[in-house]
């Protein structure tokens, strides 16, 4: 007979007992606010990546709209016979499938731009802590710098001079990127200065001093052995980062100043159903801003859990 400890099938299961007897699955299930947090935050997530498989229509294809259909309310049956759930546009745009496909476009901003500030803040806080010195000290200043002023006036600045720096033919093409970086660069000072700090005292480890002893490059020391034990407290700024790089979008958007009309997110959204909102058309801006602030409050509510779950000293 088959031993089942060396089966196939047992490594499987081995895993799924280990998480269901892991801390933070405890204390996941024990928080109803943070598994309503999970469930908005996965449907939302869903809805956005599954866009073009599951939304009622495609309604940036002009092919596709229907003018007549302008300014249907939510549930009512338009000119066309076409029954829109969260009503249409001025432009006769299915308003649920616009902030499905919305959506897409500020998930994409959000994560390409945590990720970039995430990389940068990593490798920044790992040479100004493992180094120290003069690195340490213009890394630093140049962070206190940019906490002084808020992280919107930042990225304004960045994607103002990029698209000055960028032809006029290319501007459209390259917003999204711009956009990206312009975050990016306007939150990397959060990671650094948390690696950093966790970097200055593993560094003070035994395993690092045998590291060295051992003749290990820096390099090696820095990746290998100091890097895997700052990635908790990275980890939980970059849930919160998410959820502030998805609002920073917004905002630009809703200034001009972010993605292209031909590429709208939620902030584009919430700025057209803005001109409408005192003739009547209220669910053209009520929805999209609902979806903005489920999305960004049930992401900043998962980033307060991860922090209190991965500190044994904040769990109750």
């Amino acid at each position: 007979m088959t031993d089942p400890t060396t089966s196939p099938t047992s490594a499987p299961r081995g895993f799924w007992q280990r998480l269901f007897d892991s801390d933070i699955w405890f204390s996941w299930s024990r928080s109803p606010v943070t598994i309503i947090a999970s469930l908005v935050a996965l449907a939302l997530i869903l809805a956005a990546v599954l866009a073009p498989w599951i939304a009622p229509h495609t309604p940036f294809d002009p092919a596709t709209v229907e003018l007549m259909d302008g300014f249907t309310p939510p549930g009512q049956q338009a000119l066309s016979g076409t029954t829109y759930l969260l009503g249409s546009d001025d432009q006769g745009r299915d308003m649920l499938s616009t902030i499905m496909y919305g959506s897409r476009v500020s998930l994409f901003v959000g994560f390409a731009a945590t990720l970039f500030a995430m990389t940068l803040g990593i490798a920044l806080g790992l040479t100004a802590g493992y180094r120290g010195g003069f690195a340490d000290t213009i890394i630093m200043r140049i962070a206190d710098v940019q906490l002084s002023f808020p992280a919107i006036l930042i990225a304004l600045l960045i994607f103002g001079v990029a698209q000055g720096l960028i032809p006029a033919s290319q501007q459209e093409q390259t917003a999204v990127w711009v956009l990206i970086l312009a975050i990016g660069l306007s939150n990397w000072a959060q990671f650094a200065r948390t690696v950093r700090g966790t970097t200055m005292v593993e560094r003070q480890k035994d395993y690092v001093s045998a590291a060295r002893l051992l003749g290990r490059n820096p390099l090696a020391i820095v990746t290998r052995h100091v890097l895997p034990n700052v990635l908790g407290p990275v980890l939980v700024i970059a849930t919160i980062s998410l959820a502030l790089a998805i609002i920073e979008e917004a905002t630009l958007s809703y200034l001009g100043v972010g993605v292209p009309p031909t590429q709208p997110s939620l902030g584009t959204l919430i700025r057209i159903g803005q001109r409408f909102l005192f003739s009547g058309e209220w669910w053209i801006l009520a929805f999209p801003a609902v979806t903005l602030i489920l999305l960004a409050l049930s992401v900043n509510l998962l980033g307060d859990w991860l922090r209190d779950a991965l500190n044994p000293r904040l769990r109750k």
